[in-house]
């Protein structure tokens, strides 16, 4: 009896966060081990399940550097990185659109429909919802930054109930253009922004952001992170995911979460929990 008056207190804490968040919209950046792992990746579309059926408005932005880069391998297609970006030759962005938009994005769809959500992919392509400009065609090829994005493709998407699921390929106004390949994390946060999101979540494979012993900061702002760049406390890969986070919030996201793909449930915990399990950026 003790562990079903628990269960229904854990649903009555929740409760606050269910009712503020019905009808607000939720970028979700999936990637990292819940998006290779088997077990997580059933984790992950029960709660993008659950959050559908509350009302919350889920709309996934995912990658696929690691299958990309296997496929190239067993391609013998040569790739290589500058600064923690892929360069994108016009051979490997025929393999980039072919894993992110034919393969990654419909398996994703599937998943999520499989256990009852309404899903749909897209990518940046569809009615030239995002366009781009490359970064730096002599340095990265089609490798882009994104100049614009038409939030209407997602939100007529969202009024019909879909759970929109979003490849990071953007369009080019040149005709028989290749297109371009965005980072996913820049991506979500663009998109965040264009659909004024009550939140952006990035599932990534650290507990959040950490301090130099290790402890995870549950909460930051621009001017702290700042901080915490300059005596290199953020540095490597999480640079660019907290940059996401800023530009987020600069746009008008209420607020940015960096959680732990690898925790099971971890976006049930950190948005329906006092606590929560990340680290959250605010204005």
């Amino acid at each position: 009896m003790q562990k079903k008056i628990q269960t229904v207190q854990t649903l009555l804490d929740a409760l606050p966060f269910i009712k503020d968040f019905r009808d607000e919209i939720f970028v979700i950046k999936y990637g990292g081990s819940a998006q290779i792992d088997t077990k997580l990746k059933e984790k992950f579309a029960k709660d993008i399940l659950l959050m559908y059926l509350v009302g919350i408005k889920p709309v996934i932005v995912h990658g696929g550097g690691k299958r990309i880069t296997s496929i190239l391998d067993r391609l013998n297609i040569p790739t290589k990185f500058i600064d923690g970006q892929r360069v994108t030759t016009p051979e490997v962005m025929e393999i980039v659109e072919m894993v992110l938009s034919g393969d990654i994005n419909k398996e994703i769809v599937s998943l999520l429909n499989n256990h009852g959500a309404k899903a749909i992919g897209i990518s940046g392509k569809d009615a030239h919802f995002i366009t781009a400009k490359p970064k730096d065609f002599e340095k990265f090829g089609y490798t882009g930054v994104i100049e614009k994005i038409d939030p209407s493709v997602v939100f007529n998407l969202l009024e019909e109930n879909f759970v929109p699921v979003i490849a990071p390929i953007a369009a080019s106004d040149e005709l028989s253009h290749p297109g371009y390949n965005i980072n996913a994390d820049l991506c979500a946060s663009k998109v965040a922004g264009a659909l004024k999101a009550k939140k952006v979540i990035f599932l990534t494979d650290t507990p959040g952001v950490l301090d130099k012993e290790g402890n995870l900061i549950s909460s930051l702002n621009e001017e702290k992170i700042e901080k915490l760049k300059k005596d290199q406390t953020i540095s490597g890969g999480m640079i660019p995911k907290v940059d996401a986070c800023i530009e987020a919030i600069e746009r008008g996201v209420e607020k940015a979460h960096i959680i732990d793909g690898r925790v099971e449930h971890s976006i049930l915990l950190e948005i329906f929990t006092s606590a929560g399990i990340g680290t959250q950026i605010v204005k």
